[in-house]
């Protein structure tokens, strides 16, 4: 009965959201925001979308306006190799063009423009970005292995595209290939979109997880952010956040290739744990604690330094005295629990399941705030 009212406590929970004070209730407050970790920038980065030089509706400055509108670090420009439905009233013999015109756009900017291509092919290998190229033209071979050694040779990132949709797989359950399975022995294909528009893949996930693959989160956009994602009424585009030494794109691609990356999609973190608790604990910090006169009732106020709206589940073994067991902390904004720890302590540990957090498929991280008491 208990896991029965806890489901529907979570569902009515992420229905609610809109309505809960300070979840993004304002346009103002569009940007992706994610803490840096101790040693590391924690950049955003939106690594998948098309412009009317592939098979997209809008020209690419305003990719370059919509990213700068969200604040994002970084943008990859990936237009089809193969498949160019506009090109009878766009033509344009070179497939760098886009890339040249997003570029171009974004110098006024701090916006890393990204230079890429989708490789667009039948199952297997399906769709693939190959991302940091130097040149798409020398990309437009027949065999596709042939394509992913050129991307390689050219020193990209590569990484295989919503490999849960469904047009290439009936069921919609990403399944491994020979083919892909090659391509990862022979360092041709790096990272696996576990994320793509408004699909999330647990069998990708599980993939990444098996063959070592740098996990990707990504809009895929064609049309409009604001309108595919809802951003006017508090939506936000999936991005991948990129655990870089610096705000650079070499510094970006080395994250990539070391798969330190971590995806935000629909109000929920994606990333394996080695990656997962350092961001949780910079999300998530116990800003003060203190005991009212001789209470043994601590107050204790966590801070949420992110965009993120937690899903806290309290398995400390303390109860809480305004809360059940289920917290919810919303974005950027601090909250105060009040903590029965039947003693008066100089210090105790809280630990919490994160619900909108996952490191593997059905399983979520717990975070753990070491409390000190203010005894002035």
């Amino acid at each position: 009965m208990r896991l029965v009212l806890f489901a529907l406590f979570l569902t009515a929970s992420f229905f609610s959201f809109g309505q809960i004070p300070g979840l993004h209730q304002h346009p103002a407050e569009r940007a992706i925001r994610f803490p840096d970790l101790d040693s590391l920038l924690t950049l955003t980065a939106d690594l998948h979308m098309h412009t009317v030089f592939s098979d997209g509706s809008v020209w690419p400055d305003i990719r370059v306006q919509e990213a700068v509108r969200d604040s994002l670090d970084a943008i990859a420009i990936t237009e089809h190799l193969e498949y160019q439905p506009h090109q009878s009233d766009i033509p344009h013999p070179d497939r760098n063009r886009a890339w040249q015109v997003a570029e171009k756009s974004a110098r006024p900017y701090s916006l890393i423009v990204i230079r890429g291509s989708e490789i667009t092919r039948d199952m297997p290998p399906g769709h693939s970005n190959a991302i940091f190229i130097e040149d798409a033209n020398k990309l437009l071979r027949d065999d596709p292995v042939e394509v992913f050694k050129e991307a390689r040779r050219q020193g990209a990132f590569t990484f295989w595209n919503h490999p849960n949709w469904i047009a290439q797989r009936k069921d919609g359950v990403a399944t491994m290939t020979g083919l892909h399975r090659q391509l990862i022995a022979d360092t041709l294909l790096q990272g696996i979109e576990v994320v793509n528009d408004v699909t999330y893949s647990d069998e990708a996930l599980q993939i990444a997880l098996d063959y070592n693959l740098t996990l990707i989160g990504t809009s895929d956009i064609h049309g409009l952010v604001d309108w595919q994602y809802k951003v006017p009424e508090g939506g936000h585009r999936p991005v991948t956040l990129v655990f870089a030494e610096e705000k650079t794109p070499d510094a970006m691609k080395k994250a990539l290739f070391e798969r330190r990356t971590a995806v935000w999609f629909d109000n929920t973190l994606i990333a394996r744990e080695r990656e997962m608790l350092p961001l949780l604990n910079a999300c998530i910090t116990v800003e003060k604690a203190w005991y009212n006169g001789d209470s043994p009732v601590a107050y204790v106020t966590l801070a949420n330094r992110s965009d993120a709206h937690f899903v806290l589940e309290n398995l400390s073994g303390y109860t809480l005295h305004e809360h059940p067991d289920i917290v919810l902390l919303p974005p950027q904004s601090s909250l105060t629990l009040q903590v029965k720890t039947l003693e008066m302590k100089e210090d105790f540990l809280l630990k919490f399941k994160v619900w909108n957090a996952v490191t593997a498929p059905a399983t979520h991280p717990v975070v753990e705030l070491p409390v000190a008491l203010d005894r002035g």
